[in-house]
């Protein structure tokens, strides 16, 4: 066999670098993507995309016409910009198809985002101090400053702990090889599970509920039957300010850690929505508008809360760029979904790195749908990145000449 050319090697590391790279930097992992891209290109190696390329480039065409009649084109540029991200799916679906390469991804995955998680447990226990110091009261403080890792905002940090606990969950429940060095994992497992327990993202803790009952509902189902002792039991055992948080869910404190301005956001959004239902108000409209189309039997001021976005995937692009773009998305969404679950379905019994990257993949992508009721997380460039590794990896396991018939 001839030896691998020189940018086609160097095509699979770099993307291997921007995909893992991520858990630290945003930055650091674009500019390897930028490199992986340019030697892909200049390889000659096949581009390939899977076959969600279709609803994926038609949700940016979308994109662009809701940008070009909308009333500020050049405000929502960086939306267009955002583009970049996708070359993700790109270059994991054309460069890495070396099924060690990609099970060790995952496994990166979970040793960065556990690395990142004890640098979250020293933050945490910097901000006890600090509320401490400070003479308030530790929930009230911290809901407002909460642990972030290497990222710069609480919420990203726990999505990214999200999709690096489902995968390795996936990994540790289905792969073959999930046997060697088992304490390892599970103690990264224990890492990234607590980090996301003190990181309060109540959607995280939603999405991380329904993607692990997926997996243990595939691996051994009478744990399911668990869940709510192991939920009762962790919400006695917790500190007070854990359970205040737990609380909030239905019980929610005003001016702390209120639901109300998610009813704000969502009564907006459907106000812009009905104003606007075909084109939207254009990329980053939602932010420069949202004032003007608050419902007016809303009071003011309002409730305490970020108003930057519609906190759902949902909403908000039908808000902004119009019904049929947001039915793009849904569709793209719907189609890994459909192709993930049918993949399975043709797969022998046993473990396999097929098996673990599917249902790891269908885990993500339900975490991900349940997150997006609450939550922009899409529109998060480290979430969206790791979100599409996942799937360009996923539909790596639908092809055989990857992983083999196994």
């Amino acid at each position: 066999m001839p030896p691998e050319p020189f940018l086609s090697r160097a095509a699979r590391w770099l993307t291997f670098a921007s995909a893992v790279a991520i858990v630290f930097s945003i930055a650091v992992s674009q500019i390897f993507l930028a490199l992986a891209l340019a030697a892909l290109l200049l390889s000659g190696e096949k581009l390939r995309l899977p076959r969600i390329w279709l609803p994926l480039g038609l949700f940016m065409l979308g994109t662009l016409i809701s940008l070009a009649f909308s009333g500020d084109p050049v405000a929502g540029l960086p939306q267009v910009r955002k583009f970049y991200v996708f070359s993700e799916l790109l270059v994991v679906y054309s460069a890495l198809r070396d099924s060690r390469m990609i099970r060790w991804l995952f496994l990166t995955w979970a040793g960065f985002a556990s690395i990142t998680a004890i640098r979250g447990f020293v933050q945490f226990a910097n901000k006890i101090q600090e509320a401490h110091r400070l003479g308030r009261d530790f929930y009230t403080y911290y809901v407002s400053e909460r642990i972030t890792g290497f990222m710069s905002h609480w919420n990203t940090f726990a999505a990214q702990e999200m999709f690096a606990l489902l995968m390795l969950a996936a990994f540790l429940f289905f792969a073959p090889g999930a046997r060697r060095r088992t304490w390892i994992w599970i103690l990264c497992a224990a890492l990234m599970s607590f980090a996301a327990f003190l990181g309060m993202t109540r959607a995280v803790w939603i999405g991380i509920a329904v993607g692990g009952v997926y997996l243990l509902w595939f691996w051994k189902r009478w744990f399911v039957a668990a869940i709510p002792v192991v939920l009762v039991l962790a919400f006695l055992l917790s500190p007070h300010g854990i359970r205040e948080r737990f609380t909030s869910l239905v019980r929610p404190q005003k001016d702390v850690d209120s639901n109300q301005f998610r009813v704000v956001t969502a009564r907006t959004g459907l106000v812009m929505i009905a104003r606007h239902p075909f084109l939207g108000l254009g990329p980053e409209g939602v932010k420069l508008h949202f004032d003007d189309y608050v419902p007016a039997d809303i009071p003011r001021p309002l409730p305490t809360g970020w108003y930057g976005h519609l906190h759902s995937i949902y909403l908000h692009y039908a808000a902004e760029r119009g019904i049929p773009t947001a039915l793009m998305l849904m569709w793209m969404l719907g189609l890994i979904l459909y192709d993930f679950l049918r993949g399975l379905r043709s797969l022998p019994p046993g473990r396999s790195d097929r098996r673990f990257l599917l249902h790891g993949g269908v885990a993500v992508l339900l975490a991900t749908l349940a997150e997006g009721f609450f939550e922009l997380n899409l529109g998060d460039s480290e979430v969206l990145t790791m979100f599409l590794v996942v799937v360009a990896c996923g539909y790596l396991a639908l092809e055989k000449d990857v992983f083999g018939a196994a």
